[in-house]
């Protein structure tokens, strides 16, 4: 895949008090220094991608508004296009693309084309993430990708081995429980073998939030952690 073509891809993790609860509870307690860093990194990329579930959840826009720069194109994977029509993402701020699957309903793909986004098709029954990132980078020239979770998504990305860095944004507090999102979801790791290897290559204080910038190692470099 790497060898035709390459997307950076940024991953920055945010959890929930449990599932189905709003990021934004939590991210109310951030420094404003990390706010202004989350919009800069936003400013910085060419995409930025959540999850349908988190669009559900927080309807978030997903634009650069506390610092000068442009809005990066926000890529939503929704395998139905069931999208609210009332979705923050649709209402033409910023570009947007929809990724869909083949099997999704023809009315709800026209539907959000007259909306005025993009819709790509990615996959027959669900997203096919690699082939996405394909399409970002032939159709419409992303080199640099943010995504901003949640963990289902973080999950598939990474098991495809299509995120080079995970940032993560330490606040001041614990939450925990059986219900309580972790920064990967849908997956059971089986073996060290499964696990996703992290080399850390920063971390600074940001306000009074702890940042901590990791790479992700794969194949090679991942069996040179023993």
């Amino acid at each position: 895949m790497r060898a035709n073509f390459y997307n950076h891809a940024v991953a920055i993790s945010w959890l929930t008090l449990k599932k189905g609860a709003s990021s934004k509870i939590l991210m109310k307690y951030m420094d404003h220094a990390t706010e202004i860093l989350l919009h800069e990194t936003r400013a910085v990329c060419d995409a930025i991608m959540v999850g349908s579930n988190t669009i559900r959840i927080d309807n978030s826009f997903l634009t650069v508004r506390l610092v000068e720069g442009k809005s990066p194109l926000r890529v939503i994977p929704n395998s139905r296009a069931d999208i609210s029509p009332d979705a923050n993402v649709l209402k033409g701020d910023a570009p947007t693309l929809i990724a869909v699957a083949e099997s999704a309903p023809a009315d709800r793909i026209a539907a959000l084309r007259d909306h005025g986004v993009s819709v790509e098709v990615a996959g027959r029954d669900a997203i096919d993430l690699p082939l996405l990132m394909r399409i970002l980078y032939e159709k419409y020239h992303v080199r640099k990708l943010m995504i901003e979770g949640g963990p289902t998504l973080n999950y598939y990305m990474l098991q495809h081995h299509l995120v080079d860095e995970v940032r993560l944004i330490h606040l001041p507090f614990i939450v925990g429980g059986a219900d309580t999102p972790s920064l990967v979801g849908g997956m059971h790791i089986e073996s060290e073998e499964d696990m996703f290897r992290l080399q850390l290559k920063k971390f600074y204080l940001c306000g009074t939030n702890l940042v901590t910038e990791y790479d992700v190692l794969y194949g090679e470099g991942a069996d040179g952690m023993a």
